[in-house]
This record gives structure tokens, C-alpha cells and sequence, in this order.
């Protein structure tokens, strides 16, 4: 069967709005993966390859960033790199291979919201030990890794405060949330919103940018010698989930997504 073109996929597999959704997403995507994607969904769509055997696929890959980071230097960082970048494509496939065959289903969205926060912890928990220097020649300093895994509590937290907010809903009989309603009701809450939101240091705990930094301190780190920037990373991070989960909670309730 005749592949179909990147002219043809790109109407049906990238809709009007897939590109533009405010929170769902990535700039990653847009910026480059998904025309990448679309390059490699022309060797899946005539095959038996299935949404969520993609999605399977997705999940390894982000799980893999963490024991990809225990890989001592800059290739064990850069391997980090890979497989999340291995994870951002294939989350691209598995949706727009579901277009293509039409083969929608709930268990498709379940295990796409999984390994969102698989991925995320992996790559913090990767950190935090990668920080221990557990494959070092001294003291293995667990510190690091807890607060690694502090970092990686922090982001699973603050994805499941937007998704507990759909339960919460559908549990009060009511329909899911639109976009106006993240807004808080609070004009000086709706200030500070938008501050965060420009600064965007949140971002630094997902799991595509957080190894985007964690390449960045190992090269530096491998210049100087030692783990202090890896381990300062770790203390940023640490930081950032806690302060971002306190101020995501306060935001869902200040706002209008639970009335």
C-alpha cells in the first residue's frame, strides 16, 4: 500500500487548534517535533501499529531517562536527552496516528497521562541520584537523592491538582472545565498568575526542559570537575516543585475550575 505524503497526513493528523491548545501542547512540538513526527507516521500508518502500542513505546522511553542518567558525565546527561526527546516524539505519533486510523479510546488518554508523569519524575529522580554520585569512589551523599525525589513528588503533584480538577467535576455532575475558568477570580491572584506565567520557572521541573538544564550543569560540571552545579540543580529544583505545588493549589482554588 502507497505511503501517503506529509501533504497528506499533515490535514488530518494536525487539525486546526492540535498546534495551538494552550495547555496541551509543548513548545517542543511545535517548534520541531511534530513535523518530525509526521515524518515517521508515514511508515506507521499502513502497518498493524496501534495508538496505544506507540503510547507503550512512549512510556519506556520517558521511564528510561532516569537509569539513562546514571550514566556517569556528559553521555550519561545526553542519553538523559535521548530518551526524552524519544518519549516527546513518540507522544506526538501515538495522537496523531489515533486520527489518522480513527482508533480513539479512554485507555489511550489514560496511559497518555501516565507516562506525562512518569516522565517527568524519571528524569528528577535520575537527577537526584545522578547528584549522589552513586557510582563515585567516595561517600554516597543520599541527600541529593532525596531531594531529587522531593522535586519528582512536586511535579506528579502539580499535575494531578489540574487533573483531580476533571474528576472533581465529573464527580459533582458537572462539565469539564473550559480555559476561561483557569483564570482567578481574585484580580491580584490573576496578577500574580501572570507573572509566574511569564517567568516560566516552572517549566524547569517537566521533563523535557529539566534535561535539557541537567546536559547544561554536566558539561560545566565536567569542566570543573566535580558535581557542584548537578547538585545545585538538584536544590533548584527541589525548591521550584514545592513552591510550584503550594502556589498550582491555591490557583485551582482561587479559581472558577471548581465551581
Amino acid at each position: 500500500m502507497r505511503r501517503p505524503s506529509v501533504a497528506e497526513l499533515r490535514p488530518v493528523v494536525h487539525p486546526p487548534g492540535v498546534k495551538d491548545r494552550r495547555s496541551g501542547e509543548h513548545w517542543a512540538g511545535r517548534m520541531y517535533m511534530r513535523e518530525i513526527s509526521l515524518r515517521v507516521d508515514r511508515y506507521l500508518v499502513n502497518t498493524r501499529v496501534t495508538p496505544n502500542q506507540v503510547t507503550y513505546v512512549m512510556t519506556v522511553a520517558g521511564a528510561l531517562a532516569a537509569p539513562a542518567l546514571l550514566v556517569p558525565g556528559v553521555w550519561g546527561a545526553v542519553l538523559g536527552v535521548v530518551m526524552v526527546q524519544l518519549y516527546l516524539l513518540f507522544d506526538c505519533v501515538d495522537g496523531e496516528l489515533a486520527r489518522w486510523k480513527k482508533q480513539y479510546s479512554l485507555s489511550g488518554v489514560y496511559l497518555d497521562r501516565v507516562a506525562a508523569y512518569l516522565c517527568d519524575a524519571a528524569v528528577l529522580v535520575g537527577l537526584g541520584l545522578r547528584a549522589a554520585d552513586i557510582w563515585g569512589e567516595g561517600r554516597i551523599d543520599w541527600l541529593w537523592a532525596f531531594l531529587g525525589t522531593l522535586a519528582a513528588l512536586g511535579a506528579i503533584l502539580i499535575k494531578a491538582e489540574t487533573d483531580l480538577v476533571g474528576v472533581a467535576r465529573h464527580q459533582g455532575g458537572m462539565p469539564p472545565v473550559k480555559e476561561a475558568a483557569s483564570e482567578p477570580r481574585s484580580s491580584g491572584m490573576a496578577l500574580a498568575r501572570r507573572a509566574a506565567g511569564a517567568l516560566k520557572f516552572h517549566r524547569l521541573i517537566l521533563g523535557i526542559e529539566a534535561s535539557l538544564v541537567i546536559l547544561v550543569v554536566a558539561v560545566i560540571d565536567a569542566i570543573g570537575g566535580d558535581l557542584f552545579y548537578t547538585r545545585l540543580t538538584v536544590a533548584v529544583m527541589a525548591g521550584i516543585a514545592l513552591l510550584q505545588t503550594l502556589l498550582h493549589l491555591v490557583s485551582v482554588l482561587a479559581s472558577s475550575r471548581l465551581k
